[in-house]
């Protein structure tokens, strides 16, 4: 194509030697755009490289979606999944103290966060039904001491023939009524923790002791100074955080991992990157019916001061 217009060229260049001075550069041009296009052409645009990358980066966002769980909405990384719990502590790491006796309250020795020791005193009750109790108690004593000896001397002169049979019977019916009356008594003394031997010992007491079962924290208290109290009303609660738990929520899908006496490794909320660790357990035995969730319980093996229970935590299992 090119050689044929050269040649026009040339003849209408012999021919018409003004006109196609004029028209040269036109017809050149012409025959250099197939030319130009070609080189165009030859390095087509790498369109399906960019369409297999945006695949690929689409494959990519599809398969992260389907690792988040349908029902909680949490994302679950291979081998590695993580758990959401709190920290809690164990029934027999918490009690409550409670009036067990009715009574208005004389004095409270705690305040929210002191902590106590088992047996330490942080109240008192005044009322004067405690007071009879003992002093009923503090009878009995004596009037059994009396009639015990009683009974004991009818008891010889029985066996002699030197009274009669129906005075040795009363007196021991006499000692056996007052024993049981005072064995009440002493009995309900022991209910309130007071120890009878101590009121023998030291005369009646004015005010009831509120004592703690456990060694702890005092927290939730309930009662103010002057306060009336029924019997079993709840004046504190103590808590001991030397041994907490926690507590994590675990699905079905996971529930094959957790083993009893499995190790985890846990961080707690508001403390950093500070890895702590705990021991499964216990594994509950009833399902959540909302989210199908099911409880597992590990005892922390490095418990730190700070903790608290409530405290948000996650987990994951460790080797």
């Amino acid at each position: 194509m090119s050689i044929i217009i050269f040649l026009i060229i040339i003849y209408d260049e012999l021919s018409f030697p003004s006109l196609m001075k004029r028209f040269t550069p036109f017809l050149l041009a012409l025959c250099l755009l197939p030319s130009c296009s070609g080189q165009s052409g030859s390095q087509p645009e790498p369109t399906t490289a960019r369409t297999d990358s945006t695949r690929t980066d689409s494959t990519a966002t599809l398969a992260d979606s389907a690792m988040v769980d349908a029902v909680t909405s949490a994302t679950h990384v291979a081998n590695s999944p993580t758990f959401n719990g709190v920290l809690t502590l164990s029934p027999r790491q918490q009690a409550s103290i409670t009036s067990t006796h009715s009574g208005r309250i004389h004095s409270l020795h705690i305040v929210p966060g002191q902590s106590v020791y088992k047996g330490q005193v942080i109240g008192t009750l005044d009322d004067p039904e405690f007071i009879e109790l003992q002093q009923t108690y503090l009878e009995c004593s004596a009037q059994l001491e009396y009639l015990q000896r009683e009974y004991e001397r009818q008891h010889v002169l029985a066996k002699e023939q030197a009274a009669s049979q129906k005075v040795h019977e009363q007196s021991r019916a006499d000692y056996l009524t007052m024993q049981s009356r005072a064995a009440a008594a002493s009995a309900k003394l022991q209910a309130l923790g007071i120890s009878p031997q101590n009121v023998r010992a030291h005369g009646i007491q004015h005010y009831l002791p509120l004592t703690a079962p456990i060694s702890g924290y005092a927290t939730h208290i309930t009662a103010h100074l002057g306060q009336y109290l029924e019997a079993g009303t709840p004046v504190c609660d103590v808590i001991s955080s030397h041994a907490p738990l926690i507590q994590l929520t675990v699905y079905e899908k996971d529930l094959a991992l957790m083993k009893v006496g499995g190790r985890l490794s846990f961080r707690v909320n508001g403390m950093g990157k500070t890895n702590f660790h705990a021991t499964i357990q216990s594994i509950d035995r009833s399902v959540d019916k909302t989210d199908y969730s099911i409880k597992v319980y590990a005892q922390v093996t490095d418990a730190v001061p700070s903790f608290r229970p409530g405290m948000y935590v996650r987990a994951k299992l460790s080797k």
